[in-house]
């Protein structure tokens, strides 16, 4: 098994050695611009949905009156109030209403309107040129194209960037839409502007086959907490201005938080996107540890990226530990979740480029 593990091994640093294909570099970056601009067009495009879209489907939904209502109101009005159709209304609104049968998720997309047609539209393919940006500096280095920092979050964005498209679909999430995708250009622009990493070989340490099973599962793992993230910040959001409002500290009807779906909502979406990432950190760390033991001889050192990664999952097992339990739902849990993110943020952009370790070799230079 040794020698196996060794000469697969010795395979990826051969390959590693070759010239880096100028070709495919130039095009990852092309195409990582591209979608930069097009994410930036679907930000403006949610950002039109909150502005000129949803007040306008508001206002829609509240002049058709249901005829339950019409009929109510035809009974109401005879004399004495007790007409066959007054009792046939009072009937009507007394039986609970089916539900509706909900639309597929096509029609609802149709059904919202032009701005929203839009922007999942512009998030859908710049995640697709995201992609391709991905998948091009990976031929252009001959490798996983997740070898050093930049390439990292370049790698997680575009994971959150096609999480968010798959819960506009499953959820109908557009709603979140300005917030999510913001998030990535944010993070991406970032990306590009302070740490952007030509394309080259990877140092040895990391010249195993193993980077393409760990980090591949890191990296699936962190941009699907991203997304959490920022859902669970604008849970707290909202559940403030809830707080506020029942206080009566402030006052009802904030267009914005109006526009947004509820706690309720975010809570629920927010829980199901860590369910969905913890068992791939788990697997990630689990890899890391087979990884160290055939480049270092053992599972676990206690390095500092090694024991941050123990924090970040302790974190969120305990987050989700703590939204099982009915004593800790709400903002507390939020809480909870939003700790493990700036925990795994730590590890990212401090612990592996500030601190002397093993990982070392993971900072920004590549």
């Amino acid at each position: 098994m040794t020698s196996l593990t060794q000469a697969i091994t010795l395979k990826y640093r051969e390959r590693d050695v070759v010239s880096v294909n100028l070709g495919f570099a130039q095009a990852s970056s092309d195409f990582l611009t591209a979608a930069l601009l097009i994410y930036s067009l679907a930000v403006i495009a949610f950002a039109g949905d909150y502005a000129f879209g949803r007040p306008r489907r508001t206002a829609a939904a509240k002049a058709a009156v249901p005829a339950t209502a019409q009929l109510a109101a035809v009974g109401a009005g005879s004399a004495g109030g007790t007409s066959v159709a007054g009792t046939a209304a009072q009937a009507a609104t007394a039986l609970p209403a089916a539900p509706a049968p909900r639309a597929g998720a096509f029609k609802a997309l149709w059904a919202a309107g032009p701005w929203v047609r839009a922007a999942v539209a512009f998030s859908a393919l710049g995640a697709l040129a995201h992609l391709v940006a991905v998948i091009t500096r990976g031929l252009a280095v001959h490798r996983a194209p997740w070898g050093n920092m930049y390439e990292f979050i370049t790698a997680l964005t575009c994971v959150a960037a096609i999480f968010f498209c798959y819960i506009v679909v499953r959820y109908r999430a557009w709603a979140l839409g300005v917030f999510v995708m913001g998030a990535v250009v944010v993070a991406l622009g970032l990306a590009e502007a302070l740490i952007n990493t030509p394309a080259g070989p990877l140092v040895p340490a990391l010249q195993s086959y193993w980077l393409s099973v760990h980090v591949t599962a890191m990296t699936l793992a962190t941009g699907i907490f991203f997304v959490a993230a920022v859902l669970g910040i604008m849970y707290l959001v909202a559940e403030r201005y809830r707080k506020r409002v029942a206080a009566g500290k402030a006052e009802p009807g904030n267009g914005l938080i109006a526009r947004i779906p509820s706690a309720a909502q975010l809570d629920k979406l927010t829980y199901r996107t860590v369910v969905f990432g913890f068992p791939v950190w788990t697997f990630g760390v689990i890899a890391g540890a087979i990884w160290a033991d055939q480049a270092w001889g053992r599972y676990w050192g206690w390095d500092p990226v090694e024991t941050w990664a123990f924090i970040t999952w302790v974190i969120y097992a305990a987050y989700l530990h703590a939204r099982a339990t009915a004593g800790w739902r709400g903002a507390r849990a939020h809480y909870i979740q939003l700790i493990g993110f700036v925990s795994l943020v730590t590890n990212m952009l401090v612990v592996q480029v500030f601190i002397t370790g093993m990982h070392s070799y993971a900072g920004v230079s590549g």
